[in-house]
């Protein structure tokens, strides 16, 4: 027997075919494009079935289907409440799809579901918690707790990004002033090594990028941190204090056995990342004296945990 998990990006569907030991047998990607809301289900729909059909998997084989969405959902209801960057709001996407296809729909959110995947696969069965925290355009965070997805009570917990660090700080895109996204994300990266390029034209991020600003990228600052880069050297210790001030927050909160970090900054070297936040996390913590803390890692699923935890929904 299989599951189906589809992952909905902004631009992108991209579908997978899952086992039942959490593996994808094979995947599928295709353009998000729809007319209207009501031409919704009819993707999704077509999506799953082409994707089964086309690995030989009859429709009675698979068992159901799930799906991320960048944004909040009523699972219970089968309704997406709102999505980020697609024009859907309240929509009904389980009865739209089971007009073509009558099978178990389940909906997720997207850092949800890739928490969820992350989980499953994590080495240690014997943990029952583990928070995700996704480091992009913006910071993608999702909650499991005693082995399940901690959605709250209207389906929009586990947006760590706004949590607020810099009281009265840069104005954030859900309104708020100071939300950790706003100084941890890879962009926000990308901003602060800008800010240090302008203010040292003698930097060795300069030689890095060949002049051209457009190459900067959330690997330039510690590149020439690695080079000796005394300005590159700045933005990643304020960087790392940005992003371990929201890591301990979330730490004090929930104390989980592990936090995944993913995103293309968590591929930087353990001892230019992960080494030096897991001290500056612990000296922040309560419960610091304790035999047992908080273990950040690196996630490893990359962008095939939103598929593999968004069909472990049917599971």
């Amino acid at each position: 027997m299989y599951y189906i998990g589809i992952d909905i990006g902004g631009t992108n569907l991209k579908a997978g075919l899952v086992s039942e030991n959490g593996q994808i047998k094979a995947t599928k990607k295709s353009p998000l494009r729809f007319e209207n809301m009501e031409q919704m289900g009819e993707v999704l729909a077509n999506m799953a079935v082409t994707l089964a059909e086309e690995n030989g998997v009859s429709r009675d084989q698979v068992m159901s289907v799930g799906m991320g969405f960048p944004g909040p959902v009523d699972n219970k209801n089968g309704v997406v409440i709102k999505t980020v960057n697609i024009p859907i709001r309240s929509m009904p996407v389980a009865e739209m799809f089971h007009k073509y296809w009558d099978i178990p729909v389940y909906l997720g959110n997207d850092a949800d579901c890739a928490a969820l995947g992350e989980y499953y696969h994590y080495e240690d069965k014997s943990i029952e918690s583990l928070l995700l925290v996704t480091l992009g355009t913006g910071i993608g965070t999702g909650i499991i707790l005693n082995g399940k997805i901690h959605t709250g009570i209207n389906g929009c917990a586990g947006e760590g990004g706004h949590i607020v660090i810099v009281h009265g700080g840069e104005e954030c895109s859900c309104g708020r002033r100071g939300c950790w996204e706003r100084y941890a994300s890879a962009n926000a990266l990308i901003r602060q090594t800008l800010a240090a390029m302008d203010a040292d034209k003698d930097s060795a991020m300069w030689g890095l990028v060949g002049g051209d600003l457009s190459r900067v990228d959330g690997r330039t600052a510690f590149e020439a941190k690695r080079k000796g880069d005394a300005a590159a050297k700045k933005v990643i210790e304020q960087y790392l204090c940005y992003l371990a001030d929201g890591l301990a927050n979330y730490v004090n909160i929930f104390q989980p056995a592990v936090i995944a970090l993913g995103g293309g900054v968590s591929h930087e070297r353990d001892e230019d990342l992960l080494l030096p936040l897991q001290d500056m996390v612990l000296e922040m913590c309560f419960g610091r004296e304790a035999d047992r803390h908080t273990r950040i890692v690196k996630a490893k699923l990359g962008n095939d945990a939103g598929i593999i935890g968004a069909a472990l929904l049917g599971m």
